[in-house]
């Protein structure tokens, strides 16, 4: 290791104090311009309806327009790869997933990404449960007789998710696991797509985020079993968990989260993370969020490093377990 003379040290400080210095000044002129958070599904999915629940909270903290930019596909991946190329320069944001934070680093075998070192953690946002929906079509009315009906016709039921590797496709899979069952997955482009396949008869049933299913359960154009949580969610009382309806232990949760590409100076993390905090304690916020079946669970940059550092061999084991791969 090369050392420094001592007679450099004095520049060597001065150097980081400069340095410290720009980085105080860029956070304070941040943001100048639109701040854009892109969405790794489409319109109507759990990301995107978090994304817009929150927008007009963080415009007015940032000072600045917030343009969501939804690029689906891949499990996420494509959103999750075009944010860690991006300049850290706090002007991409992205909604991170359970899947792209997560559970796609085991089923991928090749990511043009790592879910920790690519990325700039900004905020935990909040947990969002699935919900198994059926068309009602299919002669099943509770957890016990779908899975009665997958066991005498093994490989005849089919999936719809909205892409591999994302929370409703392992929650699938994890079904099928623990249930001893087989269903066969299809995927979609997005969760839009896969609802209106499981609508028309294509699919025969799906794991789908609450808040793109509550409106075609209480319209009985789906049928709820019931959700991936291990409690009942508020906005449909009357579905109880898929543990209490016929399948003991089950459990499978959602969460998201808002990070940046890797290197982004601290002062500005701190403006994006305290405005999206801020943002999230807002009771309006709450309100829209809890309508979707979201609940806000807000964590700081290192609080949500911590839970994808957990997350990550979590989930490993259940792909591992699942035989589930993506590619």
């Amino acid at each position: 290791m090369k050392l420094i003379p001592v007679n450099s040290l004095p520049a060597v400080a001065l150097l980081a104090a400069g340095l410290c210095c720009a980085n105080v000044a860029q956070a304070q002129n941040f943001p100048n311009r639109a701040v854009r958070m892109l969405i790794p599904f489409t319109v109507g999915s759990a990301a995107d309806v978090i994304a817009r629940a929150m927008e007009p909270a963080l415009r007015e903290r940032l000072g600045q327009p917030l343009v969501i930019d939804n690029r689906a596909g891949a499990g996420g991946n494509i959103a999750a790869e075009l944010t860690a190329k991006s300049p850290p320069d706090g002007y991409t944001v992205f909604m991170g997933t359970i899947g792209t934070q997560a559970i796609n680093y085991s089923l991928y075998s090749k990511l043009n990404y790592h879910p920790l070192n690519s990325f700039t953690m900004i905020a935990r946002v909040g947990d969002s449960p699935n919900v198994l929906v059926l068309n009602p079509t299919v002669p099943a009315k509770s957890v016990k007789e779908l899975i009665a009906l997958a066991k005498a016709k093994p490989g005849v039921l089919n999936y719809g998710t909205s892409g591999a590797g994302t929370s409703v496709h392992l929650s699938a899979e994890l079904f099928n696991s623990m249930a001893g069952v087989k269903t066969v997955h299809v995927a979609y482009k997005g969760a839009a797509e896969a609802l209106t396949a499981l609508i028309s008869g294509q699919t025969d049933l799906q794991f789908a985020s609450v808040s793109s299913a509550i409106p075609m359960i209480k319209s009985g154009r789906l049928r709820g079993l019931g959700v991936t949580s291990p409690t009942r969610v508020a906005a449909i009382p009357d579905v109880p968990t898929i543990a209490e309806a016929g399948l003991p232990g089950y459990a499978a949760v959602a969460w998201y989260g808002i990070v940046g590409p890797a290197g982004i100076p601290a002062p500005i993390v701190s403006v994006l993370s305290k405005a999206a905090l801020d943002a999230l304690a807002q009771p309006d916020v709450k309100t829209r969020l809890a309508a979707s079946g979201v609940e806000v669970n807000p964590g700081t940059p290192e609080e949500f490093r911590k839970l994808i550092e957990a997350e990550i061999p979590k989930w490993a084991a259940v792909v591992k377990a699942s035989g589930a791969k993506a590619d």
